[in-house]
């Protein structure tokens, strides 16, 4: 075991012939500690390296360092000698495996460690002196990232709580931490803001570990607000700082206000929709359950913060309200269900005799004003039906339809299929065509359903099968004949529907006589002037009759001249159209027979057998 210094002095002096260089090295351990200030600073795990800052003096024998202890007392730990150049380390446990001295006397120590932060004193010998020079080794080392451990599930405003606690590890020398809340600096405030930092340092390898806990009481504000911490510490280089992660805690507050909103979010609503009361409140967390309070019920309905109304009517319009559960807030929103009705009358499937009346009204009922318009067989109309007396063309498919503009999808329209119905009538008109060989007959038939149309020859009563007819419009149309009798005949039409069956019958002269020619369709317009024409042809019949008989040679010739034309054309019409049986029967259309001409004819066959 070493000696003190004091007891190594006094064991040199007692001693008769001591070795000079003992006394010499005996009397370096009396002098007093050096006052040098050279200081090397190391890296906790580095290895720590210290030239010694003395001038190798001339003689120099050997080398040799030491370190004090707190008490003071030296501790040698490395020797070299000059002359040999070997090289000695003492049995220290701490600095085993750990030392190496060089030539000029540097010595380092690997691994560094806390305990390695010391007072050591680089010593040259040589036979006359003993020189001395002191180096401060101080060691560093980093704490670890800075954590925020044990953190609040929550915070509640108004009550101071433990937020968490920020811990730095491994720290040497002992660092300091520090609060943050979205970046800036967390002052300690009474009853708001506590903070309390602890350091406990390692027992064996000496460092520090820091722990700051922060007691908070948050306001709404600092809903996502950040918190961290940072830890100050002291390094090789001077003070630096390391920055946690940051933490956001969940804020509650108590509700403040309720809100009440329909949704889906629209402008308008009509009926048959589906709508949905949504009510919230702007605390955290925010209420779960609430109060409804529907137009006509007095009692608040209790439910999740959704109340659905599924088809809602006109009636569903009004004032809605939700609130708390326990009533302290309450909002209102007011709702209009938006709704049109029409009414047509009649309606549907509507049958009607031809020039009968029809009053038809369309009217509506709407929460806004609406616009009415009719449609007729894909067109629409310019102004409303009326009927005082119906025709067939006002025979269809009538649609009166309403919208409201102002409200996306509310729209009625009612249908109204009109059926105007009508017993047969017929028109018949014959022309003889340019040609002078034929004669065409039309039959004019009006009716609904439409009429099935018959030719007949009156007398043989065969039908006649080759008719063509025009297309059915507005409950008209016409069945044609063309014919080349070789004597006069009478045509019947018959026209057939399931109301009635109708009959009329024409007299045709035979192809050598000519007709009165007609259009094949007239209209109600010109019937007076077809009865004038009538009346003419009956006063020239008459007239005609006089002459005869007055001038009766003069009519002989006349006829025998006709006989011999006659002749001829029954012959021209042989060769361009088949004989008729004595009665021709020919294509047929409706039309009512010409009473005046009928006794025309009778009369001209009287004259020929005269």
């Amino acid at each position: 075991m070493m000696e003190p210094p004091a007891a190594a002095c006094a064991s040199c002096r007692r001693r008769l012939l001591p070795p000079p260089l003992l006394c010499l090295l005996l009397g370096a351990l009396c002098l007093p500690p050096a006052l040098g200030l050279y200081t090397v600073n190391a890296v906790y795990g580095d290895t720590i390296t210290m030239p010694c800052r003395l001038e190798v003096p001339d003689g120099l024998m050997f080398g040799k360092w030491k370190y004090e202890m707190p008490n003071g007392s030296p501790v040698f730990i490395a020797f070299r000698s000059s002359t040999k150049k070997n090289v000695q380390y003492d049995d220290v446990p701490d600095y085993k495996d750990r030392l190496s001295l060089s030539e000029n006397y540097t010595l380092s120590i690997k691994n560094a460690r806390i305990s390695d932060e010391k007072r050591f004193v680089c010593m040259l010998v040589t036979e006359d002196d003993v020189s001395e020079e002191p180096t401060i080794v101080k060691v560093f080392k980093q704490p670890s990232q800075p954590e925020i451990l044990h953190q609040a599930d929550f915070l509640e405003t108004e009550k101071l709580q433990m937020l968490g606690e920020c811990v730095a590890r491994d720290s040497y020398p002992e660092g300091n931490i520090t609060w943050y809340k979205n970046g800036r600096v967390l002052q300690p405030v009474e009853e708001a803001v506590v903070i309390n930092l602890q350091s406990v340092a390692n027992k064996s390898t000496g460092l520090f570990t820091m722990t700051s806990s922060l007691q908070y009481m948050p306001t709404k504000e600092d809903a996502n607000a950040k918190f961290s911490c940072v830890v100050t510490y002291y390094g090789p280089s001077g003070q630096k700082t390391i920055q946690s992660e940051p933490v956001v805690f969940d804020v509650h507050y108590p509700t403040e206000k309720v809100t009440i909103q329909v949704l889906p979010q629209s402008s308008t609503i009509k009926e048959g929709d589906n709508i949905t009361l949504k009510c919230s409140g702007n605390g955290n967390p925010p209420p779960q359950e609430f109060l409804f309070y529907i137009p006509g019920e007095t009692e608040g309905i209790r439910s999740s913060d959704t109340y659905s109304m599924t088809d809602v009517r006109r009636n569903a319009t009004g004032e809605y309200k939700c609130s708390l559960t326990d009533k302290s807030m309450m909002d209102s929103t007011t709702i209009t269900v938006h709704y049109l009705d029409l009414q047509l009358t009649p309606s549907g499937e509507v049958t009607k005799q031809i020039g009968e009346a029809l009053p038809v009204s369309c009217t509506i009922s709407s929460s806004r004003n609406a616009t009415v318009f009719w449609i007729k067989d894909n067109t629409r109309m310019q102004t409303s039906p009326s009927f005082s007396s119906l025709q067939y063309q006002d025979a269809g498919n009538y649609i009166c339809a309403t919208t409201l503009q102002e409200v996306e999808g509310l729209q009625k329209r009612k249908t109204l299929k009109l059926i105007v119905e009508g017993k047969p009538q017929i028109k018949m008109t014959k022309k003889t065509n340019t040609n002078k060989m034929s004669k065409t007959i039309v039959c004019h038939v009006e009716g609904f359903p439409k009429p099935a149309v018959q030719w007949t020859v009156t007398g043989s009563g065969s039908i006649i099968n080759k008719a063509k007819e025009t297309k059915y419009v507005n409950g008209k149309f016409s069945s044609k004949i063309v014919i080349a009798p070789e004597e006069n005949v009478t045509l019947t039409c018959i026209a057939e529907n399931q109301l009635e069956r109708t009959v009329t019958s024409l007299n045709v002269s035979a192809i050598s006589i000519p007709e009165y020619d007609e259009p094949e369709d007239r209209n109600d317009d010109n019937s007076e002037k077809v009865n004038d024409q009538a009346k003419l042809i009956v006063g020239i019949v008459v007239g005609l009759l006089l002459a005869a008989l007055v001038a009766g040679v003069v009519y002989w010739l006349y006829v025998k001249k006709s006989n011999d034309a006659k002749g001829k054309s029954e012959k021209a019409a042989a060769q361009n159209f088949p004989s008729l049986p004595r009665a021709a029967s020919k294509h047929v259309d409706k039309d009512l027979g010409n009473i005046e001409e009928n006794k025309k004819l009778e009369e001209n066959n009287h004259k020929s057998e005269t």
